[in-house]
């Protein structure tokens, strides 16, 4: 083989495995996307980098795949559907309470379900794994749920706070809690009743 023929070779031998390689990474990336989301899109925007954050995201699959985690039997499903009406039609009366007991519902069902519950930021991380599009719910009413221990929510803002944890607790549930029925603001003309939107 003359030298021309030689390198010749090992450029399209180059050519190949760069091409390789990009389809590798183009399938990860595509694979990274479709499971993660929205949250792919945040993460590579507080990322220096998309690969800083492509990696961040492999090591969120690597974590959530130690987890133990465990589907809920019917009773248990059931148990968290009655608490989750008895907490929209307490919601009329008090508000401000009714968003920190649906933020201890919700944690209590990530618990039971194997998800840990310490840092929030390490928690979004585990459940990002398997309730991306959820997440922008469960952040905002979290933000939501620390402005109303300042004294600085609406109700308004309480409400759609209970509308947030309910898209994340019907997602870790599998179901609709109990149809598609968001808390109101107390009526002047019916101060204890909840009707469906």
């Amino acid at each position: 083989m003359s030298p021309t023929q030689v390198i010749v070779v090992v450029l399209v031998v180059l050519v190949v495995v760069a091409l390789v390689a990009a389809a590798v990474v183009a399938g990860r990336r595509r694979a990274l996307k479709r499971r993660f989301g929205p949250e792919y899109d945040r993460v590579v925007a507080e990322q220096d980098s998309r690969g800083a954050a492509e990696r961040e995201l492999r090591d969120r699959e690597r974590r959530h795949a130690e987890l133990d985690l465990t589907p809920l039997d019917p009773e248990s499903r059931a148990r968290y559907a009655a608490a989750w009406e008895e907490l929209q039609v307490r919601f009329v009366d008090s508000p401000g309470e009714t968003v920190g007991d649906a933020d201890e519902l919700v944690s209590r069902l990530i618990t039971e379900r194997g998800y840990p519950t310490g840092d929030f930021s390490d928690q979004i991380a585990h459940l990002s794994v398997d309730h991306a599009r959820t997440l922008t719910h469960y952040r905002d009413a979290h933000e939501i749920r620390v402005r109303n221990e300042r004294g600085e929510a609406s109700t308004e803002e309480l409400r759609q706070a209970v509308v947030h944890y309910r898209a994340l607790f019907a997602d870790l549930l599998g179901e609709e809690p109990v149809g598609h029925r968001p808390p109101e603001q107390r009526r002047p003309d019916s101060p204890h009743d909840v009707t469906s939107h």
